[in-house]
């Protein structure tokens, strides 16, 4: 299994969790971002910079995963891509994208994203905190217990 970073809007402190796990538990953990990415020195931590442009690094992404590997992203798409492609998709506040949750929430992100085309005001997400920080390092925690070989 493998760790990829949709790097480009994670948050600086989930990178940080997820450097330390992938410390502690030897993964290979890819950072893709279309800009250059600072990465701890690591043999298993390494940051890709791919072309600027629309979903570049989700591309890179998609086409470079493996079944059963972890894809770090805010961005439903890209989740519901990697689901397909049978590997999993957390996102930075801690969610799990599953086959039973994803159609759903995909669903929802275009609503909402209609609305907006429409001129209708709805708002951005909530601030990111120090409880979505704590929700992803659990999730994070429970996934790599599941799916590590002992």
């Amino acid at each position: 299994m493998q760790i990829w970073v949709d790097a480009d809007a994670c948050p600086v402190v989930i990178k940080e969790i997820i450097f330390r796990a992938a410390e502690r538990l030897q993964i290979s953990t890819t950072l893709v971002a279309n800009q250059m990415l600072r990465t701890p020195p690591s043999r298993f931590i390494r940051a890709i910079q791919v072309p600027s442009g629309f979903d570049v690094a989700d591309a890179h992404i998609v086409e470079q995963l493996a079944a059963g590997d972890l894809v770090i992203t805010a961005d439903i798409p890209l989740a519901s891509l990697v689901i397909e492609r049978g590997a999993y998709a957390l996102n930075p506040r801690g969610e799990l994208y599953t086959t039973a949750n994803i159609q759903e929430i995909l669903t929802m992100r275009n609503f909402m994203d209609e609305l907006r085309g429409a001129g209708v005001e709805t708002g951005g997400p909530a601030a990111f905190s120090l409880a979505d920080r704590q929700s992803f390092a659990n999730q994070l925690d429970r996934f790599l217990a599941k799916h590590m070989p002992a």
